[in-house]
């Protein structure tokens, strides 16, 4: 709990311009004494973004001066408390070798990194699960149910735990439950308990951490964190670690989500 290990910066292009001061010192007055920066890695060479705004992840030419600027806030605030630099990697089925090279490249340079699930592919087509509901519901009309949306997300999550991207592959599994983001709007009629059962397995197997990650909290049509509590109370039970994210795009979502974890 005094650990957030997902935090996004002014380099996100779907996100806000504030500083990386401004969520050292939110941190730091929530009373962490740990954060992570795992801004969205550059997408794979090859890969072209799906979302219709093309704002999925940070350019690869500003990639260097993101670990510089995050060198340059640990040393501001040493001593004060830890900060790690990070990315939250996409995996992306069919993009394997380019992903493993990108790690093979800049893994050194990480401290604490997170590996989600974004984008689901159809075919030769890949959508952007969580982009808005209307992608959403695109996605449920050409999968022709919304069971085949959940059932497409939850093979492409436990294939990203199980490949090979090589050393510096990051250990912590993203919000296994994204493909949830919607469910105010569109809900599903079970909760595929299974399937998550699988998933943890397999986290459990590959000795893997979970993102516990807030923001689920935050958005109208899913008010519940990624995993819900009975996940997370599983996962728990299994040995798995929880690591608390704010997923927070701004500032002021640092926190978000932490008073149902302290419950669980």
């Amino acid at each position: 709990m005094l650990k957030d290990g997902h935090i996004h910066t002014p380099y996100c292009p779907h996100g806000t311009k504030d500083a990386l001061e401004d969520y050292v010192e939110k941190a730091i007055k929530l009373g962490f004494k740990e954060i992570s920066f795992t801004e969205h890695a550059p997408l794979p060479e090859g890969f072209e973004d799906p979302a219709p705004a093309c704002d999925s992840a940070m350019r690869r030419e500003d990639l260097e001066e993101y670990l510089d600027d995050i060198s340059r806030i640990q040393t501001v605030y040493q001593g004060k408390i830890k900060i790690n630099a990070g990315l939250e990697v996409d995996y992306i089925e069919g993009f394997e070798h380019e992903t493993r090279k990108f790690l093979d490249f800049y893994g050194r340079y990480l401290d604490d990194s997170i590996l989600s699930v974004h984008f689901l592919k159809k075919g030769s087509q890949y959508e952007c699960l969580d982009y808005s509901p209307d992608v959403y519901a695109k996605m449920i009309e050409e999968y022709g149910s919304l069971e085949a949306v959940y059932m497409n997300y939850f093979r492409t999550l436990l294939l990203s735990i199980k490949a090979d991207l090589g050393h510096f592959k990051p250990k912590r599994i993203g919000h296994i439950t994204l493909v949830k983001k919607f469910q105010k709007k569109y809900p599903a009629d079970r909760e595929f308990r299974n399937e998550i059962i699988q998933i943890l397995d397999a986290v459990k197997i590959q000795g893997y951490e979970l993102d516990y990650n807030g923001a689920g909290f935050s958005k109208p049509l899913c008010k519940e964190a990624y995993p819900p509590d009975w996940a997370a109370e599983a996962a728990a039970q299994k040995g798995i670690s929880l690591i608390y994210g704010s997923d927070s795009h701004q500032a002021k979502e640092m926190g978000q989500g932490i008073g149902r974890m302290k419950h669980l």
